[in-house]
C-alpha cells in the first residue's frame, strides 16, 4: 500500500509562485506514473501535469504549459510541481496521485492519492 504525502499550498496573488511536494510513505515512486490533478468547486477533477518515473518523460496540460514544472528528487524519492506566473484560474485542491494508467490524464486509472492541498490565487 502507498500513501502520498503532499504538502505545501496556500493563498498567493496573481503571478506569484508555489511548490507542492509530493512524497510517497511505504514505497518509492520507481514503477509509476505520478499526475497532478486539480479539482476547482463545482468542477471535474481535471489533469495539470504528470511524470513517468521511469525514464523522467512528462506531460502537461495545455492550461499549464510553460508556466508549471513537474520534476523529481530520486534521492528524496519526491515529486514536485513547481507553479509560476499563477492565476486566479489556478485555484482549486491540487491532489499527486500514482498509478500504471495507460495514458496519463483519466484520474480512474490511478490506485494511489494524496490528502489534496489548497491552492488559492487572488486577482
Amino acid at each position: 500500500q502507498v500513501q502520498l504525502v503532499q504538502s505545501g499550498g496556500g493563498l498567493v496573488q496573481a503571478g506569484g509562485s508555489l511548490r507542492l511536494p509530493c512524497a510517497p510513505s511505504g514505497r518509492t515512486f520507481s514503477r509509476y506514473t505520478i499526475t497532478w490533478f486539480r479539482q476547482a468547486p463545482g468542477k471535474e477533477r481535471e489533469f495539470v501535469a504528470a511524470l513517468r518515473w521511469f525514464g523522467g518523460s512528462t506531460y502537461y496540460a495545455d492550461s499549464v504549459k510553460g508556466r508549471f514544472a513537474i520534476s523529481r528528487d530520486t534521492a528524496k524519492n519526491t515529486l514536485y510541481l513547481q507553479m509560476n506566473s499563477l492565476k486566479p484560474e489556478d485555484t482549486a485542491v491540487y491532489y499527486c496521485a500514482a498509478g500504471q494508467p495507460r495514458g496519463v490524464g483519466v484520474p480512474d486509472e490511478y490506485d494511489y492519492w494524496g490528502q489534496g492541498t489548497q491552492v488559492t490565487v487572488s486577482s
